[in-house]
């Protein structure tokens, strides 16, 4: 949550080959700040440190301008719906009030006939009954990370006194899903692949989430995830690590094998679905995986216009456009070669991507994934050998359940 090896503000010129892909997803970082300290986080312990000099929360002008800014791409690409995401930091610092008020005038803004979705994501710290009540009154589907489903998961996630945070984590996460489950868009949780994978499946299914998003956490070739043991991708047998352990894509299987023959959908796991559809040749939806444009931007506490938060895993600077809602639109931000690179499909992999066999499902990975100090974005997933380990896994299992079907 990719691309340019230097940040640099997005050139007026115009762009060789399809037109650019209108942004349906709009991430609004309306406060800027976390009440947590997690030790892992890619974006206040990691490289990038542009945070420190803005704003904690965004003002009343950033905001309404956001939503003019937004409602004016809608206008324009005649889109028919978006989706607009509240984010942070802890985006609840805010206030559930002023996150209501600021997704009711982007839906004011919105033209007519153009449907916007809001989720608000959430560490469920500060979730309260009256808090839940107002995002869901007006209409905001609410989703939380967690570490897992357990005190133990969460151990890294404390606050700035290096308190836990399960607590009041917990109590929020239940709350949602047993008074207000209508509003709850489900858990996002970061592989450890030090975790009992069945386990951390099944104590987040007893919070009843009705979508699961496994994410991997964000590392690279210069900066490797934990407990991956990856070499230079010039200097391995093969570039993108086949041949090396998988500790992660091991994870993954284990839980794709406790949820794929549950025998009823006990929940959406996102990154097991668009798998599967993809190896159907159906559309894929998903950051991590398949060929299809991405269509999200970002917008920072001081109106500036950023691409996705995961790229600033990879260097300080990393999502840097030089735009801003005042100065520029968000078609502005459609010609900068970053967001360009994220919209160009197998042509903006690495040779030994393109050559894959398992290219249309992959799709090289999530591009923060691909950095290596240097040589940018062009190289093959850090977790490249994690990811074919899943795909097959996923294909066979799939081609076992199919077996006999008539062609």
């Amino acid at each position: 949550m990719s691309r340019q090896a230097t940040p640099s503000a997005a050139p007026r010129t115009g762009r060789v080959g399809p037109a650019p892909v209108p942004f349906g997803q709009f991430i609004v970082k309306v406060h800027g700040r976390c009440n947590l300290a997690c030790r892992y986080c890619y974006l206040y312990e990691g490289p990038d440190r542009t945070w420190r000099d803005r704003p904690a929360a965004a003002s009343s002008a950033v905001l309404g301008r956001t939503a003019s800014r937004i409602a004016e791409h809608a206008e324009v690409h005649r889109l028919g719906e978006i989706a607009l995401v509240l984010h942070g930091g802890e985006p609840l610092l805010l206030g559930a009030d002023r996150l209501a008020a600021f997704a009711e005038r982007v839906r004011d803004r919105a033209p007519a006939g153009c449907i916007v979705t809001t989720t608000v994501q959430t560490n469920a710290t500060l979730l309260t009954g009256a808090r839940i009540a107002v995002l869901a009154r007006h209409g905001i589907n609410i989703g939380i990370s967690l570490d897992g489903g357990l005190s133990s998961h969460n151990a890294l996630r404390t606050d700035h006194a290096g308190r836990p945070s399960w607590p009041a984590a917990s109590r929020g996460a239940r709350l949602l899903a047993d008074r207000h489950h209508e509003a709850y868009a489900g858990i996002l949780a970061v592989v450890d692949p030090r975790t009992d994978p069945v386990e951390m499946y099944e104590s987040l299914l007893a919070l009843h989430p009705p979508a699961l998003d496994l994410l991997l956490p964000h590392g690279n070739w210069t900066a490797p995830p934990p407990g991956l043991p990856v070499a230079h991708p010039a200097h391995s047998a093969h570039p993108g690590g086949i041949g090396r352990p998988t500790p992660y894509g091991d994870w993954l299987c284990a839980v794709f094998d406790r949820w794929w023959p549950a025998g009823r959908r006990e929940t959406k796991v996102r990154l097991f679905e668009e798998c599967l559809a993809l190896l159907l040749g159906l559309p894929g939806a998903t950051e991590s995986l398949g060929l299809d444009p991405v269509n999200a931007i970002v917008v920072e506490t001081d109106g500036t216009i950023e691409q996705i938060d995961s790229l600033k895993s990879a260097y300080d600077g990393a999502a840097v456009t030089g735009l801003d809602v005042f100065r520029h639109t968000f078609d502005d931000a459609l010609r900068h070669p970053g967001v360009a690179a994220r919209q160009g499909g197998a042509d903006a992999l690495a040779a030994v991507c393109r050559t894959c066999p398992l290219l249309s499902v992959c799709g090289g990975g999530h591009y923060a994934h691909r950095y290596r100090a240097g040589h940018g974005f062009a190289n093959p997933s850090v977790y490249c050998a994690d990811l074919d380990r899943l795909v097959r896994h996923v294909a066979a299992r799939l081609a076992e359940a199919t077996a006999g079907d008539p062609p």
